[in-house]
C-alpha cells in the first residue's frame, strides 16, 4: 500500500521537473533630458557636472518607490541602464546645454583635464515616487569655481505629479526627467 502513494509522489516529482522555468525578462530605464533640441550659440560657460551624492538606498541598478510608513519597494525586474549618479549628471548637462547654448557643460567626467570654469555639486536627499503617483527631488546644490570659491549653498523641492495606475515605470522616469529639467532651470538662471 505504502508504494503506491511513494511512487505517485516520484511520478509527480518528475513531472514537475520537466516543465520548463518562466523567465522575468529586466526592463532597462534611462532618464532623458527632456529640454528642446537648440543650436549651440558659443563655448562659454564651461562648466562641469559633478555626479550627485545620493541617499544609500537609490544607490542600486533597481529602481525603488516610497510606500507608506516608510517602507521602501523594490522593483526587480525594472532596472537603470546606468548608474543613477552618472545618468543624473548626465540629463543635468543636457539640459543646462540646451538652456545656455554652451557647448562646454559637461559631466565632469567627460573633461580631460580640469579645463572647466566651474563646477556644479549637487546632493539629493530624495528622488523618489511615492505609491500615489507624486514624484519628489528634493536636493541641495551649489556651483563652485575651479579656484575653490563657490557660492552658498541653495535648497531645491520638485513635486511631479504623474499616472501612476497605467503604465506606472515608464510615466515615473517621464516625472523624474520633468524634475531634472526643473532643478537644471534653477542652476541656469546662477550661470
Amino acid at each position: 500500500m505504502k508504494l503506491i502513494p511513494l511512487s505517485l509522489f516520484f511520478t509527480l516529482l518528475a513531472g514537475c521537473s520537466l516543465l520548463p522555468p518562466v523567465a522575468d525578462t529586466p526592463v532597462r530605464h534611462l532618464l532623458d533630458s527632456s529640454a528642446k533640441e537648440q543650436d549651440p550659440r558659443g563655448s562659454s560657460p564651461v562648466v562641469a557636472i559633478a555626479r550627485p551624492s545620493l541617499p544609500p538606498y537609490l544607490e542600486r541598478s533597481e529602481l525603488v518607490t516610497r510606500l507608506n510608513s516608510g517602507r521602501l519597494s523594490i522593483h526587480e525586474n525594472d532596472l537603470w541602464a546606468e548608474p543613477l549618479d552618472a545618468a543624473i549628471a548626465r540629463v543635468i548637462a543636457e539640459n543646462l546645454r540646451s538652456q545656455t547654448g554652451s557647448t562646454n557643460i559637461q559631466p565632469a567626467g567627460s573633461f580631460i583635464s580640469k579645463d572647466y570654469s566651474s563646477i556644479v555639486e549637487i546632493r539629493i536627499d530624495r528622488f523618489d515616487p511615492s505609491s500615489e503617483g507624486v514624484l519628489l527631488l528634493e536636493c541641495t546644490w551649489k556651483i563652485q569655481s575651479a579656484e575653490g570659491s563657490g557660492d552658498l549653498t541653495k535648497a531645491f523641492r520638485s513635486e511631479v505629479i504623474f499616472n501612476s495606475q497605467s503604465d506606472p515605470i515608464p510615466n515615473r522616469v517621464k516625472a523624474m526627467n520633468e524634475a531634472l529639467e526643473n532643478l537644471s532651470k534653477e542652476i541656469a538662471k546662477s550661470l
